[in-house]
């Protein structure tokens, strides 16, 4: 007689929750030993405060200032979002287009690189001449930062494809738009979520170097250059502790779309055996 043994939602829930905090372990041990070996050194060797502050006096004033902080990392982080969506957008779609044309992706590809080359932060002031010093120059700089990493890894992943399952497809006669539907763009999701998560972060980045060049009084940016320009140096590393946190917050939240969307992946299925 045989048995059937039913799936409990819940406890895979709670096993795969487990699991993900056995997994941050590691690095929030790493987080901790470095801020105490970080204030330790600094009694120690009498490290100056403008070369390091301390620790606990960033996380003071992160606390005094946290309503201030917080409303310029808003106001960056929106930028930064804005030019994730332009530039992740453009590069799918891109990256579409390569794939059903290889003539035209083999042309062009060398001009992606070449652009990808230039330094962003000789980029930044073209940037800001072409679309002016507000948020404009801001969304451009994080777009283009994001563009071509989540390129080429779209365009890896619906190249990747295995020449059987393409023929497979042909002896279906299907069309290029049901081989693109049914086994590229599935085939192209694991690359494309890997530079998702790439882009979050450079999207930040992008977004902090175009404020470097002007900006709002209230963006991450200008409050970071402003505070080291007046050697109030714990405000500085307060903000930039606050663009770390949304950075990894970027991050997170587009690995958890992923781990959303790939339930059906075969790579999910054995992660959680």
């Amino acid at each position: 007689m045989s048995s059937v043994v039913v799936a409990n939602p819940g406890r895979s829930l709670a096993r795969g929750f487990g699991r993900g905090v056995r997994d941050w372990i590691p690095a929030v041990v790493v987080l901790v030993g470095t801020l105490v070996g970080w204030e330790l050194a600094i009694e120690a060797f009498d490290i100056q405060r403008f070369l390091l502050p301390k620790p606990s006096a960033i996380a003071d004033r992160f606390w005094a200032e946290r309503e201030t902080l917080w409303a310029a990392g808003w106001f960056t982080f929106q930028e930064a979002l804005w030019g994730f969506a332009a530039g992740c957008s453009a590069a799918i779609a891109a990256a579409l287009l390569l794939a059903r044309f290889r003539p035209l992706g083999t042309a062009l590809m060398p001009y992606f690189i070449a652009a990808n080359a230039v330094p962003i932060i000789a980029f930044a002031p073209i940037a800001v001449a072409w679309f002016g010093i507000d948020k404009g120059s801001k969304i451009a700089i994080s777009a283009v930062l994001c563009f071509f990493p989540v390129l080429v890894n779209t365009l890896k992943g619906l190249t990747s494809v295995k020449p059987a399952q393409i023929e497979l497809m042909h002896s279906y006669a299907a069309g290029n738009i049901q081989i693109f539907r049914r086994v590229r763009i599935p085939a192209s999701l694991p690359y494309l979520f890997a530079s998702l998560k790439v882009a979050s972060v450079l999207a930040m980045i992008g977004a902090i170097v175009g404020e470097y060049f002007g900006g709002s009084l209230t963006s991450l940016g200008i409050q970071i250059k402003s505070a080291a320009a007046l050697f109030n140096f714990e405000t500085a590393w307060a903000a930039i502790l606050v663009a770390c946190i949304l950075g990894i917050s970027f991050y997170l939240a587009v690995a958890l779309v992923e781990r959303i969307a790939m339930r059906w992946h075969p790579s999910a299925r054995e992660a959680q055996v």
